[in-house]
């Protein structure tokens, strides 16, 4: 069985110096996530109805330190990503990620915000799914940890504070990611996806009253 996921994908991240590491990106990691890009643009447009679209890292605003990270991120914008709730898989050195992201560019995050702090969505995810408030970092929590209290202490910083974020899905480690196949592996990427929808949707919303309990 070939992984899809090996060791030289992670190694590139020790890639010494800019120039090199950028190389190295391009060379090994960028046509994975090329046609990673290709597979799940038309995963998300059966999904929603809305034509999405890939955007591969190119990391083009580097000119000193090299990148610790990569990924493809989906939208349904063609010029950009980030000002809206985007999908991604990407890398770090240590570990895969599949995620949602809603990031501090994003304009409308307020209301997003909101909208997940008066919605239940969250708790129909499996416990073992990670949530973050910094996309920068490669740290995160698991669901059961932090509780519905940390929950939402993330939520009410995403809505509050000017540079709160709010990632979720799931990793796998290097280890783990090394024992899937291809198809293995876009069966992973496809089933967190699935199960991330319904946040995706609920980000979309206009503005939320509370739900009744």
């Amino acid at each position: 069985m070939k992984p899809y996921w090996n060791e030289q994908d992670f190694e590139v991240f020790n890639t010494p110096g800019l120039d090199a590491r950028m190389s190295a990106l391009a060379e090994v990691i960028r046509p994975k996530f090329e046609e990673l890009g290709t597979e799940f643009s038309l995963f998300f447009s059966g999904k929603t109805g809305d034509e999405f679209f890939p955007h591969v890292a190119k990391h083009m605003r580097r000119t000193v330190n090299p990148p610790n990270d990569s990924w493809v991120a989906f939208a349904p914008y063609k010029r950009g990503y980030k000002a809206v709730p985007h999908f991604q898989i990407g890398m770090w050195e240590s570990h895969i990620f599949v995620i949602l992201a809603v990031i501090y560019e994003a304009p409308n995050k307020t209301t997003m915000a909101g909208n997940l702090l008066h919605s239940d969505v969250l708790e129909n995810l499996p416990g073992n799914f990670v949530v973050s408030g910094d996309h920068m970092k490669p740290q995160s929590d698991a669901l059961s940890q932090l509780g519905d209290e940390g929950i939402e202490k993330l939520l009410i910083r995403l809505r509050d504070v000017k540079k709160g974020e709010f990632v979720i899905g799931r990793h796998l480690t290097r280890e783990q990611a090394a024992s899937l196949n291809k198809e293995q592996f876009l069966q992973f990427a496809g089933e967190t996806f699935d199960a991330l929808l319904p946040v995706y949707n609920d980000l979309l919303q206009p503005k939320k009253e509370p739900v009744s309990r």
